[in-house]
């Protein structure tokens, strides 16, 4: 094993699998020439050259059309998106198209494509830079949302995204790039639609994904001390949901607490809420709790930010609340 960052665990998936496709690009703003607004394709386009690492206009409208219509070709594109609260400019292309094609075509053509770039909330960047987007996505059926939490994820889900025949809208994080963590030094594949559990427990299942994660596994040390065992189950893929996962560690547990960087309304909390109840009630030993963002665009403000973001104290109070204590 070795470590690695964040955003180098994504470059070293794109170029891994670069190399082993000829059909595989990257198009998106200032991924060549600035190695990328988050240097997760440094040296790229040095290796596969600008037919290959393509920078595009801040056009995303275009670019994702381009990227889409390539597909039936036979490429297989990566669109990095500098935040995902950009790709609403191209979210036609998105959703009317790629989601679509395999169906609207009755099978002849195929769309691997590859959406990726961050999710949530990055700090003080206003309300229209901080919106989660994967509740959106993973409502149109044809689409596979994936969100990653570490490297050694990171990359094994972007090398299966890349290879899949359907498009996959990957998730990540300006405040991740940076987070190091243990990946193989050989080849591996982590399936979409497979969730990990991250931390066995027996008291309460805590089920989370993306960079809020990081917030379950605090609240599980401390509440380690006062003798409460967490399950932690981090979903990596929001759609395929592993329900399985969930619904099993619901029967073992008999508590869920569900934390989500997201508004409260039509979330992915809200689906797995819906899965227990109808799958689990009778194992329930307390209702589920959701744990998401206040119901108000993000602010600037970090005094308000800090109250509009869940943390690691809110995760304590859930799971004493489903426990009774």
């Amino acid at each position: 094993m070795k470590t690695i960052q964040f955003r180098e665990a994504i470059c070293e998936a794109m170029s891994e699998e670069m190399r082993r496709d000829e059909s595989v690009y990257l198009m998106g703003e200032e991924v060549a020439e600035y190695n990328g607004a988050y240097k997760a394709s440094k040296g790229m386009l040095d290796e596969f050259g600008p037919k290959r690492v393509l920078d595009t206009p801040i056009a995303e409208l275009g670019f994702a059309g381009i990227a889409v219509g390539s597909t039936m070709t036979g490429n297989r594109p990566i669109v990095e998106y500098m935040t995902f609260n950009f790709s609403l400019v191209g979210i036609d292309q998105i959703i009317s198209n790629a989601a679509k094609i395999r169906q609207m075509s009755g099978g002849q053509f195929k769309c691997p494509i590859v959406f990726r770039g961050p999710t949530g909330s990055a700090g003080q960047l206003g309300a229209t830079h901080s919106q989660a987007f994967e509740s959106w996505f993973a409502n149109t059926p044809g689409l596979k949302v994936v969100v990653p939490s570490n490297p050694y994820d990171a990359k094994g889900l972007l090398k299966a995204a890349i290879r899949d025949d359907d498009p996959v809208i990957f998730m990540e994080s300006e405040q991740m790039y940076g987070d190091k963590g243990e990946v193989p030094e050989g080849e591996y594949i982590i399936p979409i639609g497979v969730a990990d559990i991250k931390r066995e427990g027996t008291d309460v299942t805590i089920v989370s994904f993306g960079k809020i994660i990081k917030e379950a596994y605090k609240a599980a040390d401390e509440l380690e001390k006062e003798g409460i065992s967490c399950e932690i189950i981090d979903l990596r893929t929001v759609r395929p949901m592993d329900r399985k996962a969930i619904v099993e560690s619901v029967k073992k547990t008999n508590r869920l607490v569900v934390l989500e960087e997201a508004w409260p309304f039509g979330n992915v909390a809200t689906e797995i809420t819906y899965l227990i109840q109808s799958e689990a009630f009778d194992y329930l030993d307390a209702p589920v709790v959701r744990i998401n963002t206040a119901d108000t665009p993000a602010a600037y403000s970090p005094v308000l930010m800090k109250e509009w973001l869940p943390d690691y104290t809110e995760v304590i109070k859930a799971v004493k609340k489903v426990l009774y204590k």
